[in-house]
């Protein structure tokens, strides 16, 4: 008898590890699974596809792994891609992805204090509503003297005061240009701007690719600096990993060592994409150019994927 249940037991227990292993290996959400990474992308990178079919564009993209998203509202437009800011966001929930910020701005006009404070609630409003919480000026223009980059330090921490009454953090996005030396100075412009805005209402988002056109290195910024730049841009020549002339991966790890875990891909359309010519010798519509840039992003995606610097 004792021997007739041991054999029953063991019987048992065989057969609950293999009910376990079976479950484990067809099922994704297990302990063993790998955890899906947050990758981000400007939605400016194909923002014409966007604007054509929003629907369809985020499906597209959300297929390929994207699951947050950067959007872009210039000229103050109260449509998300043709659509309120609820049905786009509806748009991104069904399809497994959140928004995380977006792009606009509008200049300083000293005359039109009041009414540019309004417009700027409603950019924020419908931002709200996306679900999104940083706010991010994309360029500004501005004289580089010290006196002209102060003023639009000081704007920029009257817009993120009111920006922080909705919740949101407003930033800046830099090109090559900030990481010149002011006119009337031998201060480099984006160092100045980081150190004359409020950090409890402006931080910035770095784009890596412009920084390190622009002469510097993005790892040392972000040692530098460690609090203020809370999202990146993450970009190359065209594919993001295939120029070898970014340090992607000590990026990656200064930034995580900060604290900091959002970042977008963005893509800029090449000269060499734009020109491109069929065997005709037409040249490729918007829709083909979009179909390769759309293809840019499925390699990106996928390098960043298998980044193990990567989280």
């Amino acid at each position: 008898m004792k021997n007739l249940f041991k054999i029953c037991r063991n019987s048992l227990a065989t057969i609950v590890c293999a009910t376990a292993a079976i479950a484990m290996i067809s099922t994704p959400e297990t302990a063993f699974a790998k955890k899906k990474k947050n990758i981000g992308i400007q939605l400016y990178s194909v923002m014409d596809a966007v604007n054509k079919d929003p629907k369809g564009s985020i499906e597209r993209l959300s297929n390929m792994g994207y699951n947050v998203f950067e959007l872009v509202q210039w000229g103050g437009n109260e449509k998300v891609f043709g659509l309120s800011a609820e049905e786009f966001k509806d748009i991104c929930s069904k399809n497994g992805a959140k928004i995380v910020s977006t792009h606009s701005g509008i200049q300083e006009d000293t005359s039109k204090e009041e009414e540019i404070m309004n417009n700027w609630r409603k950019l924020f409003e419908i931002q709200k509503a996306c679900g999104g919480k940083y706010f991010v000026i994309p360029s500004y223009r501005v004289d580089y003297t010290t006196k002209d980059v102060k003023q639009m330090c000081d704007y920029f921490n009257r817009v993120g005061k009111i920006a922080s009454e909705y919740g949101l953090k407003l930033g800046y996005h830099n090109h090559s240009n900030e990481y010149k030396n002011l006119k009337d100075s031998d201060k480099v412009m984006w160092e100045y701007m980081v150190e004359n805005t409020d950090p409890k209402y402006v931080c910035f988002e770095m784009d890596v690719y412009w920084c390190t056109k622009g002469g510097k290195n993005p790892v040392e910024y972000l040692k530098k600096y460690p609090k203020r730049i809370e999202i990146l841009h993450i970009k190359d020549d065209f594919v993001i990993g295939e120029s070898g002339t970014i340090d992607f991966e000590n990026i990656f790890k200064q930034f995580y060592k900060n604290g900091m875990k959002d970042y977008v891909v963005e893509i800029e359309t090449p000269k060499s994409i734009r020109e491109k010519t069929n065997a005709d010798g037409s040249k490729y519509s918007q829709a083909q150019i979009s179909d390769e840039v759309f293809k840019a992003a499925q390699k990106s995606q996928e390098y960043l994927n298998k980044a193990k610097f990567v989280k």
